[in-house]
C-alpha cells in the first residue's frame, strides 16, 4: 500500500488573501513504512513573506526568489502523489494552498477524500492534549531536536513517525508468532490409555494385612 505524507510552507496563513506556498515535503510510505523516495521543492511565491511566515519557516522572500514558480513544478508534484492518499496535519490548511494554487493555473484540484487528516487522529486519542507536531514527538519519544524552524521535508518526515505511532505502532495488528494454538471444540478429544501401575508389596506390609484380617469376624477376603 503506498501512502504520501505531505506538508507545506506558506508566505501567510490565508490563501484567501492572495497568500502562496513557498515550500511542499512529501514522503512516501509503503506499507506505513518510510522509503528514500522523496519530493521536496522551494516555490517562488512571487509576493512578499509575511514576518509572522517568515518567523516560523525562515524562509525569506529574497532567497525564494532564486527558485521556479509553483506551475513549474505542479507537473513533477502530481506525478509524484498520483492518486494516493495524502497524510497531512491539519489537512484543511495544506490541501486549502494547494487547491488554490492548482485552480490558479487552472489544474484539476486535490479530491478531499483521498486525505488523512492526523489532527483529528490525535485529538480523538489525547483529548484535551495538546497535539500539535512538537507536542506529539514528545509524547512519542520522537527526536525532533533538529526542528529549530518548521520546514515542509522536515515536518513531513516527522510527521510520517507520529502517524505510525497513531496507528499502533511499528507492528499494527501483530500476532505473537509463539501463541499456542487452542483445541477447537469441533475437534475430536482423543483420550489417551493409561499405563498401569503395578506397586510391589513388602513382607512387612503382608503381615500387617494378614494381622488385620484375623481382627475381622469372617472377612471375604479368607473366603475359599
Amino acid at each position: 500500500m503506498r501512502e504520501i505524507v505531505l506538508d507545506t510552507e506558506t508566505t501567510g496563513l490565508d490563501h484567501g488573501k492572495g497568500h502562496r506556498i513557498v515550500e511542499i515535503g512529501a514522503i512516501e510510505l509503503i506499507n506505513h513504512i518510510p522509503t528514500e523516495n522523496i519530493f521536496h521543492c522551494y516555490i517562488n511565491p512571487e509576493r512578499e513573506v509575511d514576518h509572522g511566515a517568515f518567523e516560523v519557516h525562515g524562509l525569506s522572500t529574497q532567497f525564494l526568489s532564486q527558485f521556479g514558480v509553483f506551475e513549474k513544478v505542479v507537473d513533477e508534484f502530481d506525478t509524484f502523489i498520483k492518486d494516493d492518499p495524502l497524510i497531512i496535519h491539519n489537512a484543511p490548511f495544506d490541501i486549502g494552498f494547494l487547491n488554490s494554487e492548482l485552480q490558479a493555473i487552472g489544474r484539476k484540484t486535490i479530491d478531499k477524500n483521498r486525505i488523512i487528516d492526523t489532527l483529528p487522529m490525535a485529538r480523538q486519542k489525547f483529548p484535551g492534549a495538546q497535539v500539535n507536531l512538537n507536542a506529539l514527538c514528545r509524547k512519542y519519544n520522537i527526536d525532533n531536536n533538529h526542528r529549530d524552524l518548521h520546514g515542509a521535508l522536515v515536518d513531513a518526515d516527522l510527521l510520517a513517525s507520529v502517524y505510525l505511532e497513531l496507528i499502533g505502532g511499528k507492528q499494527p495488528g501483530l500476532g505473537l508468532a509463539n501463541q499456542q494454538k487452542k483445541q477447537s471444540i469441533t475437534e475430536p478429544f482423543i483420550q489417551k490409555a493409561r499405563v498401569k501401575r503395578v506397586f510391589a508389596v513388602n513382607a512387612t506390609e503382608l503381615e500387617a494385612h494378614s494381622k488385620l484380617l484375623d481382627s475381622l469376624t469372617d472377612p471375604i477376603w479368607k473366603t475359599d
